[in-house]
């Protein structure tokens, strides 16, 4: 059985995203923007999505989920102008933060030599 303390700290970086992607799910509550309709369900959707992949790479990582979530986050810092609502502060800050770590972080984990995410 594989120990998952020993897995978290080999994929540190897609637990991260798992937290970022249950993140962006609750931040329309959180930072109050869940009444504006395009931050919210971008947030929601975006979410699911991360969160999914991200417990996906925990689970059995294969290279195809950190591009996915790569994707996801260029799309999260480019989402608030193409969607209008650039003008919210708290959402559109929110998504180009989020989505900058999560883009970033995957972009390292999916650099990295496969040996490296598997658990010892």
């Amino acid at each position: 059985m594989v120990n998952i303390g020993k897995r978290l700290t080999a994929q540190w970086k897609d637990a991260v995203n798992l937290v970022l992607g249950l993140w962006l799910i609750v931040s329309p509550w959180a930072l109050n923007f869940r009444l504006i309709e395009a931050p919210t369900w971008n947030a929601w959707t975006v979410g699911v999505v991360i969160a999914v992949a991200a417990a996906a790479a925990l689970i059995a990582f294969n290279k195809w989920e950190e591009w996915v979530e790569a994707a996801l986050g260029c799309w999260l810092i480019v989402s608030p102008f193409l969607l209008g609502f650039g003008t919210e502060f708290y959402a559109t800050w929110n998504q180009i933060i989020v989505g900058a770590i999560v883009g970033a972080l995957a972009i390292w984990s999916a650099m990295e030599p496969t040996t490296a995410h598997r658990a010892m």
